[in-house]
């Protein structure tokens, strides 16, 4: 189209700071708009990015180093940020339940997912990590549950807590078939990285919180050094994992995760979640957009139709299977069953950032880990299950709460 073209020309040719106050312009309106049309918020920011970038409008350039830098900023504050939002406590009140259900819904996908991926033809190191993509979720409708008065119930703090275990260990999973992918694959190559993973995660959970909590209780009044102090614990962890062949994500997770009963409700938490979620966490699924060929998703879902379902149904059916595992284990209603399979069904922070990680990983003869089909494949599976999980969250959750009720009710009273 003549007059697209045109546009583009005009538009590669705009100041930096002009494409600069575009940007922040969109990340100013796209929530607000995504909310009106009852899409998640990344999922506008993520539109927004393709309409932006080199395949639709060519705004944005897509491989400018400061732009690059602000997405992998905004990628470490995400997992940052994850690490720090577990409630610790809320964990350690049903700590063995989180702990059983959290290697259940992990397990189970992880099972499913890899057995799709060979199933489809990848290799065994692609298909793993196709299944601890799906093991990971994230927590979209837990504000549902908070507004419905169901946070504190059990199979919702169990649910919680079994995030903690469900992205940790899908993420250790994931960075050693990293690891493994750019090194190659010997016994001893992986029982080395297996070793190091296994002095890293101590390192960091034990060494970082003893050594970051002493830092920072002596920062505890100085709102800037603590601030700074975090954001550099979130860098070296990162680097950390670097070192050791690990996705940077890792380290940036379970940074978060160390410093998480340090940190508490320090009015520093909510300024660095502020820092992140009102500038380089958007940027990151902006950037994210600029990856996204519209015409290419579009093919993957019309060429590779069963891909695109099989993956979705691999997701919905792992997470099902493990919250009536663990719901009938426990003895929990029927609603709080389904309300547990809800919680864990969208596949958002954890899931998209190591998507990007996978897309960007290279064996030695330049061939991806992750294909563009798993690749869009993963951006729909995305946008259906982060509607999907809150929908049936604000569904099944009345439902729960009611049955608590009345169980509570018809329970023998204390004289």
């Amino acid at each position: 189209m003549e007059w697209l073209d045109t546009f583009r020309s005009h538009a590669v040719a705009l100041p930096n700071l002009a494409k600069f106050a575009i940007v922040m312009a969109i990340i100013a309106c796209a929530p607000a708009l995504a909310r009106r049309v009852r899409i998640p918020e990344l999922v506008g920011l993520v539109a927004f990015g393709i309409l932006l970038g080199p395949y639709v409008l060519d705004v944005a350039p897509q491989n400018h180093p400061i732009v690059q830098f602000f997405g992998d900023l905004g990628r470490l504050l995400l997992m940052f940020g994850a690490g720090l939002e577990i409630n610790i406590n809320l964990f350690r009140k049903a700590q063995t339940r989180s702990v059983i259900f959290g290697l259940i819904t992990t397990a189970v996908p992880q099972v499913l997912g890899t057995a799709f991926g060979l199933a489809f033809g990848y290799g065994i190191i692609p298909a793993i990590v196709i299944g601890s993509l799906l093991a990971s979720h994230t927590l979209l409708a837990l504000p549902i549950v908070t507004r419905l008065g169901a946070i504190a119930l059990e199979p919702v703090v169990v649910t919680i807590g079994a995030t903690l275990v469900s992205d940790t260990v899908s993420l250790i999973i994931f960075g050693i078939c990293v690891s493994t992918y750019t090194t190659g694959f010997s016994p001893s190559g992986l029982t080395l990285q297996i070793v190091e993973v296994a002095i890293f995660v101590p390192l960091i959970l034990v060494g970082v919180s003893r050594a970051g909590a002493w830092v920072l209780n002596k920062l505890k009044d100085n709102q800037a050094g603590y601030f700074v102090t975090m954001l550099g614990i979130m860098a070296v962890a990162g680097e950390l994992a670097d070192l050791i062949n690990l996705p940077d994500i890792v380290g940036a997770f379970l940074a978060g995760l160390a410093v998480n009963a340090a940190v508490g409700d320090h009015p520093v938490k909510e300024k660095l979640d502020f820092f992140g979620r009102a500038f380089f966490i958007p940027i990151f699924f902006i950037v994210i957009g600029f990856l996204i060929v519209p015409v290419a998703v579009a093919q993957t879902i019309f060429n590779n139709f069963w891909l695109v379902v099989g993956m979705i149904i691999s997701l919905i059916v792992g997470k099902g299977i493990a919250a009536w595992i663990a719901g009938r284990g426990f003895g929990y209603t029927s609603q709080a069953t389904l309300t547990m399979w809800a919680l864990t069904l969208p596949q958002v922070a954890a899931t998209l950032a190591a998507t990007l990680v996978g897309y960007n990983t290279l064996d030695a003869a330049g061939e991806r880990l992750l294909t563009n089909e798993i690749f869009n494949a993963v951006l729909v599976l995305l946008v259906v299950t982060s509607i999907l999980g809150p929908v049936l969250t604000e569904l099944f959750t009345p439902g729960m709460v009611k049955q608590d009720a009345r169980a509570k009710a018809a329970a023998p009273r204390a004289v």
